[in-house]
């Protein structure tokens, strides 16, 4: 089933949004020309790339910033604010202020529910930085949560705002392609040897709040190479698969007709080369059926860099009339035609390339824009809560196939594993008091 792309607008034009008839749930009603004021929770790498495409719209202040590490924040402070931004190390000083609109959260995974349910019921939007959740609970809660509140959330997958994938998407939907059977994507890079590195339990940085940082996961020792941004290597607060998989497959979920999730996932992987602290593969690959197909791969490589397909691409859709290869800023289609038992050998369809002028720029300005015109609007906006939450419960379940040993059958309606009900445990985690996320 494919869905008609029309609905997602890549420019500011829409009416709603220019009438600016938004009113939020904190009272403020935002008009056309009114400043929108963002708090960013996360000043790290990926905070401050963020935050300084929301600079770049008009219109946009940033009055506070909250990080657990008090450098963290100050520096970012002084880059991007001239240092006039208030500063704090608990979120909650920035979701329980009237003066916010809105929040972008660029914290460690397992922080985005817990962070964005109750920003959401503080009367905020929210921008969040992906994966979605942690847990597939955690994102069927935040989804739950947006809803009732009435709030806007978008997920930070910036490609949903592409042109390429865009245009792409239009050219599957026309039907040129033919049937598209399988689907693949592929992240590689060489972190051999040394990886992540290893490194003792020590004391935290003085300007560390290590405990506010672990948050809802167990207490334990602080250990350099966790944090900073190393915490992707550790499942227990993220997964590489997840983490930067989630890009790859929105996009082949997005292109192929945003179908609600696949109902077979089978994954392998392991640490077969790297010998450093992480807890996560330095090899997986994830397969996904969906119902009326196609055959869909994400393959995370850690110990070899080298292309993993003809093409350069971001990811690779192979119809019965052509393959297309699209990355962020363009597409080319490549023309197949008869093999085995039939009769045509000519081509089937001309070859076809499109190429933009912008890539990574457009999609993050874009995506940012796309936000605050739908906090205007009441819109959904391009990457919704929803399409975050059924992506990031891609690579998620992908997880959990590898730490069982076992193909998962997942009934994406009732977001329930059905061939091996012990799985289902694995659909959340006991968080550490006093958090928790029912009552949050």
């Amino acid at each position: 089933m494919t869905i008609p792309l029309d609905r997602r607008t890549f420019v500011k034009t829409t009416s709603a949004a220019a009438l600016g008839l938004s009113a939020l749930g904190a009272g403020r009603v935002i008009g056309a020309n009114d400043r929108i004021r963002l708090g960013v929770i996360g000043t790290g790498n990926r905070g401050c790339q963020v935050m300084a495409f929301f600079l770049k719209h008009p219109g946009v202040e940033v009055p506070a910033l909250c990080d657990v590490s008090r450098s963290a924040a100050e520096a970012a402070n002084a880059r991007l604010l001239g240092g006039k931004a208030d500063l704090c190390s608990d979120f909650r000083k920035i979701t329980d202020r009237k003066d916010i609109d809105a929040v972008l959260i660029a914290t460690p995974d397992h922080w985005h529910a817990l962070q964005t349910i109750i920003a959401c019921r503080a009367g905020k939007d929210v921008y969040c930085e992906k994966p979605l959740s942690k847990t597939i609970h955690e994102g069927r809660r935040m989804v739950e949560v947006a809803r009732s509140t009435g709030r806007v959330v978008q997920m930070g997958t910036h490609r949903r705002s592409g042109h390429s994938y865009a245009e792409a998407a239009k050219l599957i939907a026309s039907g040129k392609l033919g049937k598209i059977s399988v689907t693949r994507a592929f992240d590689t890079t060489n972190m051999y040897p040394k990886g992540i590195g290893k490194a003792a339990p020590s004391d935290p940085p003085k300007d560390l709040d290590w405990e506010m940082w672990l948050g809802p996961r167990p207490s334990r020792p602080y250990q350099a190479t966790i944090t900073p941004f190393k915490f992707r290597w550790w499942d227990l607060y993220a997964s590489r698969f997840s983490d930067n998989g989630v890009h790859f497959l929105d996009i082949m979920r997005w292109l192929i007709g945003d179908e609600p999730g696949p109902v077979r996932i089978s994954a392998l992987g392991g640490c077969f080369a790297i010998d450093d602290d992480r807890t996560t593969p330095d090899a997986m690959e994830g397969m996904f059926q969906f119902p009326s197909g196609p055959l869909t791969s994400f393959a995370q490589y850690e110990a070899s860099g080298n292309r993993a397909m003809p093409r350069q691409a971001f990811a690779e859709f192979r119809g019965t009339q052509g393959a297309l290869y699209v990355d962020d800023a363009g597409f080319e289609v490549l023309p197949e035609r008869g093999g085995r038992y039939q009769d045509d050998r000519e081509f089937r369809m001309e070859p076809i390339t499109q190429k933009f002028s912008e890539g990574y720029t457009q999609h993050v300005r874009d995506h940012t824009g796309n936000f605050l015109d739908c906090m205007r609007s009441r819109e959904k906006p391009h990457a919704d809560v929803e399409i975050g939450h059924r992506s990031t419960s891609m690579a998620l379940l992908a997880n959990i196939s590898l730490a069982t040993e076992s193909t998962l059958h997942w009934d994406p309606q009732r977001e329930r594993i059905t061939n091996i009900p012990e799985a289902n445990d694995l659909l959340h985690y006991e968080y550490r008091k006093p958090w928790t996320l029912e009552d949050a």
